[in-house]
């Protein structure tokens, strides 16, 4: 069976206008599971739970009891409304909160601004044993940098390569990167958007700015084919999820995210210390009685 990453990752030559949004690679038939899709993709979601967290327990404890440097990052990229709060929620959710490193990128500060663009990077990255999320990520500086104009082309230019490189030294240290598009249609972004107005509990979360960014559309979905085509290397791939349908986004988030952990081939680390002799140290155990 063909692995949901190998059906998702892109190659040097990408154009979304090629990947539909509403589209469910990887996704059975009704004529193999008996059920409709989205049902049948929920189910598995919850299925899958219980392998994550058992995955993310085995990196955290392999840290901390054996030193293993390894941790995993998943970089989530999308347009406005993409849907990746949702993800963070429904996958990083199945685990543990205490082994997740979870980070936001939102502006740089005046501070991250005298830096160069990775700086605010490397200390948001996991420490050994967690799973980081980033929501956006370093690749805002070749996206909005580069339709908004904050900086010279040749600038932005010059950070294909320098983000390769920085991805290349994290995997030399341990970290396993899985970056992922969210890949939505210019309808359904309008629709969210409009979601966020007529809904009272939502309208935190609309931001006018987000209107202006729509308008350039076709410019950042050109920033994007530029991003994941000079990006997604042998070492560090990039994978496009149509996100239309959020219960896809998330059975394909989670299968993306768990067969990374697989991956690494994670185990219990065994005791450094005799087995038999805490078995008898218990068993001689008695309840301590009071001072008169």
């Amino acid at each position: 069976m063909t692995s949901l990453r190998e059906l998702l990752r892109v190659g040097p030559a990408v154009d979304l206008k090629d990947i539909d949004p509403g589209s469910t690679p990887g996704l059975p038939g009704r004529k193999v599971t008996g059920k409709d899709q989205k049902g049948w993709a929920r189910e598995q979601l919850a299925s899958m739970a219980p392998e994550l967290a058992r995955q993310q327990e085995m990196l955290y404890a392999g840290a901390k009891a054996s030193g293993d440097r390894r941790r995993l990052l998943l970089v989530l990229q999308a347009m406005d409304c993409g849907g990746k709060d949702g993800t963070i929620k429904k996958v990083a959710g199945a685990m543990n909160p205490l082994g997740l490193h979870i980070v936001g990128f939102g502006a740089p500060t005046e501070e991250e601004l005298r830096h160069d663009f990775l700086w605010r990077i490397r200390r948001a990255l996991p420490p050994a044993g967690l799973v980081g999320v980033f929501n956006r990520s370093h690749y805002e500086d070749v996206l909005i940098a580069r339709v908004e104009s904050l900086v010279p082309e040749r600038v932005w230019r010059s950070r294909y390569w320098q983000i390769n490189g920085f991805e290349r030294d994290l995997i030399n240290d341990g970290l396993t990167p899985v970056k992922v598009m969210l890949h939505i249609s210019y309808d359904e972004q309008r629709q969210r958007l409009m979601e966020r107005l007529t809904d009272p509990t939502k309208h935190w979360k609309y931001n006018p700015a987000d209107v202006d960014a729509r308008a350039r559309w076709t410019d950042y979905q050109a920033a994007y084919n530029d991003a994941l085509s000079r990006c997604s290397t042998d070492h560090s791939p990039w994978y496009v999820v149509p996100a239309d349908r959020k219960w896809y986004r998330d059975w394909a988030v989670a299968n993306i995210v768990l067969e990374a952990l697989t991956e690494m081939r994670l185990s219990y680390p065994r005791s450094d210390f005799d087995l038999d002799a805490e078995r008898r140290r218990l068993e001689a155990d008695r309840t301590p009685t009071m001072a008169s």
